[in-house]
């Protein structure tokens, strides 16, 4: 186990959607196989692989079919394996040590189910690979799965985090002609020109108009697909009403974690607007990681920029550190540093 990036984004709001609870303690972490139990012929000794929190079964009918919401096991918990509640840690008391997100890879050695596991090409670099096991795939996956962005379609993105830059670079890669960025902090404007955003908007500056106001305004009447990256309720509200009259669609990829709920009036909806929401952008992890790896290696996909800082495992505090005062988007954490 050599590395694994660190954020915030996407765990503790999946935890709330599935209506489960996070036990501590805990290995936490979301890449090379060590070796495999009975009856694993997926992957062998050697591999190069992703750990995911979405499962991917790719027996069942959701699995088989529309969605990415695999049933094989029930998801009553996200501290224990999937098939059986189990845990494979011990403290060094010997008391059991929790799981996290079925994956655990803050650790030299960890445990996962094959269904939580994708199995990529070698030749992508061990950093650059760890960033498709989140939040990289879910704003891609969700340019490519979910919305579905046709070129020469208009964007807005309400959050310039990571989820919120990987949309741009997903829109910017299927063409898109105009991607405007919302956020408060003006210093992720120069970052996401790299990612092909053309517009920006800070809704602290747009005076007696609302961000939505705005939006319409510099797209004719609405963008095509707006997605929220931040977790408001407010702000989806904002992105549903800066959406195109009649065809507008709305992807929510943040969780509001105080479960505010949100009010839209039906004619909206008749009228032809849509709003949906997309975990892991939509994707299926074991056909769609892949896919997203061969774009990096064709360089379609750019992921290198994604990472702005590189520490050791002996300086995990000051990953987390950076990751609270919003300095990082990937920060990459080495064992072997």
């Amino acid at each position: 186990m050599h590395f694994f990036p660190i954020s915030g984004t996407c765990c503790l709001p999946l935890a709330y959607l599935l209506d489960c609870e996070i036990e501590f303690s805990c290995a936490l972490g979301h890449r090379t196989v060590e070796s495999v139990g009975e009856n694993v012929v997926e992957v062998k000794a050697g591999d190069l692989v992703v750990p995911v929190v979405q499962r991917n079964c790719g027996e069942c009918r959701d699995c088989k079919f529309k969605g990415n919401a695999c049933t094989k096991f029930p998801a009553a918990s996200l501290n224990a394996m999937p098939r059986d509640g189990s845990s494979r840690f011990l403290d060094k008391d010997g008391q059991p040590l929790h799981h996290f997100l079925f994956a655990s890879s803050f650790a030299e050695y960890t445990v996962v189910d094959v269904t939580h596991l994708v199995k990529i090409s070698p030749e992508v670099p061990v950093d650059k690979a760890c960033l498709l096991s989140c939040g990289v795939t879910t704003g891609v996956g969700a340019t490519m799965k979910a919305a579905q962005i046709e070129e020469g379609s208009t964007v807005a993105i309400f959050g310039l985090g990571t989820v919120g830059l990987a949309v741009a670079e997903g829109a910017r890669i299927r063409g898109a002609s105009k991607i405007i960025g919302i956020d408060k902090n003006l210093e992720k404007f120069e970052i996401a020109k790299k990612f092909g955003v053309t517009d920006f908007v800070n809704p602290t500056s747009c005076g007696k108009d609302s961000v939505s106001q705005v939006i319409r305004e510099m797209t004719d009447g609405g963008a095509d697909y707006c997605f929220e990256c931040v977790g408001s309720t407010s702000l989806i509200r904002e992105a549903f009403d800066g959406s195109r009259q009649g065809c507008g669609k709305t992807v929510i990829l943040g969780a509001d974690l105080h479960g505010s709920p949100l009010s839209i009036h039906p004619l909206e909806i008749l009228a032809g607007k849509s709003i949906m929401g997309a975990t892991l952008g939509g994707i299926k992890p074991k056909q769609d990681i892949p896919h997203l790896a061969q774009k990096y290696l064709k360089k379609e996909l750019r992921l290198d920029g994604f990472i702005t800082h590189e520490v050791s495992f002996e300086e995990i505090n000051k990953a987390f550190d950076l990751l609270l005062q919003g300095k990082s988007l990937r920060c990459i954490i080495w064992m072997n540093r």
